[in-house]
């Protein structure tokens, strides 16, 4: 059997080409017609009020932490089982973390218990949804406008997916995307940030071009240009936004073959759940699978480790996730002390298996095999 990545990129034929008209047209620097194509497709397609393409999801969710106003003094509460980038866009801005907990049955945020989590000082709420999954957003949204917190969904596997029918990324005040290559659209690196919410639509391009008017100013709506605000280089290349724009034309097709794998590995694997002996993925009713990634919940950390040797050795590349960040080198001293039990959980028995385009379905039944033979069970 061949070895299998965890992941490998897909190329859909046409990036290459859309590069090169982008350099042929002689401006490759950001917001040129490239920019302004992946923005119309994503706010057209899911109906974003304002999308701006970025460099990175982490420039998303910086730039959401600048809109936010939060500084010294504020708190902002995020789960702890995430990528750092979620808490070190606010961080940066000085605020104080405030870690909560994955749920029991999945490792998105518990919303029932951000509650408890906010004070006065409280400024914004930040949900993940975790391989796609949309967190609970009625409920996150009651608490926003009870608490008068913003919301900033980080949105960075969530392409796709929706709430109730509604696209993830378009429901809080902010959303956040990534296009990583190991995501389902891709352009290497490479993210946008959805503007929901109308206060901040003009000031976001603001920041998004280095804090000044300038995207005002080529529009004709303004004589000259200047610096107005706070900001930062966010936009990314004409090549980017280029290769980006090829992925996004095909969409639906990459949605669809991820989707049957997906399925292959859930049908597969069902013997091994029923039998209690690994965790399957759970699919809340109110919300879509967008097949970013399958996983298993092993029962220990000795056991999640003995699974992904076992894999390597019959040539796949299995890989587990985050470590929770409340017991991270860099604010685990900042942490005000509380367990985390279920972060802590998924941390230690979480396993990723292969997903990407290219793989096939032969493949994951190998795959699906492989993890049998390693708990016993025949096919």
């Amino acid at each position: 059997m061949t070895d299998i990545p965890f992941n490998q990129p897909f190329l859909t034929g046409k990036e290459t080409d859309y590069i090169r008209q982008a350099v042929e047209s002689g401006k490759i620097s950001g917001n040129g017609l490239f920019t302004q194509r992946c923005q119309q497709f994503l706010e057209r397609r899911y109906g974003f009020r304002k999308v701006l393409l970025t460099t990175s999801c982490t420039d998303a969710l910086e730039m959401a932490a600048i809109l936010a106003d939060v500084g010294p003094g504020d708190e902002v509460i995020v789960p702890s089982f995430t990528f750092v980038s979620t808490a070190l866009a606010f961080v940066r801005q000085g605020a104080r973390i405030v870690f909560a907990d994955s749920r029991a049955d999945h490792p998105n945020l518990d919303l029932d218990r951000v509650a408890e989590l906010i004070t006065p000082r409280t400024k914004a709420l930040v949900v993940v949804h975790y391989a796609g999954v949309a967190c609970d957003m009625d409920a996150a949204m009651a608490l926003a406008q009870k608490h008068n917190l913003l919301v900033v969904e980080d949105a960075a596997q969530a392409i796709d997916a929706t709430y109730q029918g509604r696209p993830l990324g378009g429901i809080g005040h902010l959303g956040a995307f990534s296009f990583h290559e190991t995501k389902n659209i891709i352009a290497g690196e490479g993210g946008a940030l959805v503007v929901n919410d109308e206060r901040f639509a003009r000031r976001a391009e603001i920041i998004w071009e280095k804090g000044t008017n300038r995207a005002e100013f080529f529009r004709g709506e303004i004589n000259k240009y200047g610096w107005v605000d706070v900001g930062s280089s966010f936009l990314p290349s004409e090549i980017i936004a280029a290769f980006l724009y090829a992925q996004l034309e095909h969409l639906d097709a990459i949605q669809a073959k991820r989707k049957q794998l997906w399925q292959t590995y859930f049908k597969e694997l069902s013997g091994l759940a029923n039998q209690g002996l690994v965790a399957l993925p759970t699919i809340p009713k109110e919300a879509s699978n967008n097949a970013h990634m399958f996983h298993l919940v092993c029962r220990s950390l000795a056991e999640r480790t003995a699974l992904i040797a076992h894999l390597k050795s019959r040539g796949i590349q299995a890989v587990f996730h985050y470590l929770p960040l409340h017991e991270s080198p860099f604010y685990a001293a900042r942490h005000d002390g509380r367990a985390l039990p279920n972060a802590d959980r998924f941390a230690d028995s979480l396993v990723r298996l292969p997903m990407f385009y290219d793989l096939t379905t032969e493949q994951v039944g190998d795959i699906c095999a492989a993890v049998r033979e390693f708990f016993g069970v025949g096919g």
